[in-house]
């Protein structure tokens, strides 16, 4: 497939950190935004980029985008989400934190808690929170994935399965708009699995590009959750879909309602 020099190189600027905005591109080709938008919508044709509202994403259907590249999507929009779920809370609790860089960003903003424990599946919220006497940290056993520092696999399931905790902060790799929770391997959404049904209260955290992606394999679905933070949610199904079960949707980029 032929594709001019710009193309090629904006495939790959998305290729390396997920996504590309239409003003960042203007200014680093030189270009009108016109253009740039033009561009991204001639490559989603072609089916080689996703169009989100301000710019693309690199597609990924069965396979996920590298996870350095994932920390890059949203990045300010994941932190007001972390804070947003830690203000939730309290000292004291017990709390499951899976595998993700939103859940990574409610770790941060949890690190100034006191009396937490933390049970995860997630080497790097491990290895940040461990420092902080204040914070018990148990971690659970398995298979390490390279490429992100999950432990995944039966022996991360039964481990989970030993524990009843106040909170779980879970996050997804898709949402489609029907409110189900999709994921990559199969072997992390049984730990998910876990998790929910272990736990009081379900944080769903995940930022408003998860409406555009899609995934393999169901984790669950949007209704088994108590609350759903995101930037913002524009999907209507998805906002019937909270307002039926109850779920409290929190969005952290939506001007309150005078």
């Amino acid at each position: 497939m032929y594709l001019p020099p710009r193309h090629t190189e904006i495939v790959q600027m998305a290729k390396d950190n997920g996504r590309v905005l239409v003003d960042e591109l203007a200014v680093h080709f030189n270009v009108t935004p016109q253009t740039i938008r033009k561009d991204l919508n001639d490559l989603c044709e072609r089916r080689l980029l996703t169009r989100i509202h301000g710019g693309a994403l690199f597609p990924s259907g069965i396979e996920n985008v590298e996870y350095e590249a994932r920390r890059k999507i949203a990045a300010e929009e994941k932190e007001a989400i972390g804070r947003a779920a830690a203000r939730l809370i309290p000292d004291s609790a017990s709390l499951f934190i899976n595998i993700g860089t939103t859940t990574e960003a409610v770790s941060n903003a949890l690190l100034d808690h006191h009396g937490l424990m933390v049970i995860t599946n997630n080497i790097n919220v491990a290895n940040r929170m461990r420092v902080y006497p204040s914070i018990e940290v148990v971690i659970a056993g398995g298979v390490v994935r390279g490429s992100d520092g999950g432990v995944v696999g039966e022996a991360a399931v039964d481990f989970i399965k030993q524990f009843k905790v106040d909170y779980a902060v879970i996050g997804a790799s898709a949402i489609d708009h029907d409110g189900a929770l999709l994921d990559f391997d199969f072997r992390e959404v049984k730990v998910a699995q876990a998790i929910i049904a272990n736990s009081r209260h379900v944080i769903l955290v995940s930022d408003g590009t998860k409406f555009e992606r899609t995934a393999p394999v169901r984790i669950g679905h949007l209704s088994q959750v108590d609350t759903f933070i995101t930037d913002r949610c524009d999907i209507a199904s998805i906002r019937r879909i909270c307002g039926e079960a109850e779920v409290d949707l929190i969005e952290t980029n939506r001007s309150p309602v005078r």
